[in-house]
């Protein structure tokens, strides 16, 4: 079943989890990271996508839950339904279901599966990596840029410490037209927009935060 023709869409993600299992090891062996690299790998939104995409990133878990962990969680579940799907078909029926119409129905199932995955996991991730918080007492805090370069519009993930001295990771873009946050860049979260997300700017004491 594994490489038959009306199965392939599920082949292919199964050998996806494969090559981010080398990947994130080889990584490791040279002290960096997968899914440090990873945001730089995903297509920006266009404007008139922004707030569509944010809404789906949240409703996913994304922020509260590494982007990789994520990312592995719906190619599993993305393979896993499909392979079943096609197997129970076959059993009953004799006959493999289109790829087309397999692929749809494991991609809509697969969707709230990470969903609720995602969110079982930020309650029970180390506490390193979230914490149970108000969004808003986060505001006036430091946080680091840790993926991506963050562009008015266009937020990037960021670690910040909460009043318990427990990391979060949220979303950050910068408050002014024209400026950027770097990878690694510390900044000062002004405003939160919604959800985990934050309008920020250049940390005004480097020196002392």
């Amino acid at each position: 079943m594994l490489f038959a023709p009306e199965t392939w869409p599920f082949t292919v993600a199964t050998f996806l989890l494969l090559l981010i299992a080398i990947v994130e090891g080889i990584a490791m062996l040279l002290g960096s990271s997968l899914s440090q690299s990873l945001q730089h790998l995903l297509p920006e939104p266009g404007d008139v996508h922004v707030g569509v995409f944010d809404k789906l990133l949240g409703w996913l878990s994304f922020g509260r839950v590494p982007t990789l962990v994520l990312l592995v969680l719906f190619l599993a579940s993305f393979a896993l339904t499909g392979f079943a799907l096609n197997l129970v078909v076959k059993q009953m029926f004799g006959f493999w279901v289109p790829p087309s119409i397999s692929a749809l129905a494991a991609f809509l199932i697969t969707l709230p599966v990470v969903r609720f995955a995602g969110a079982g996991l930020a309650r029970v991730i180390p506490q390193d990596q979230t914490y149970a918080v108000s969004f808003d007492s986060l505001v006036g805090r430091v946080a680091t840029i840790v993926t991506g370069t963050a562009r008015p519009g266009y937020p990037a993930q960021a670690k910040v410490a909460n009043e318990h001295g427990q990391m979060l990771y949220v979303m950050v873009e910068p408050e002014a037209e024209g400026m950027t946050f770097q990878s690694g860049e510390r900044v000062l979260l002004n405003k939160r927009i919604a959800g985990n997300r934050f309008a920020g700017a250049v940390n005004p004491w480097p020196d002392l935060i």
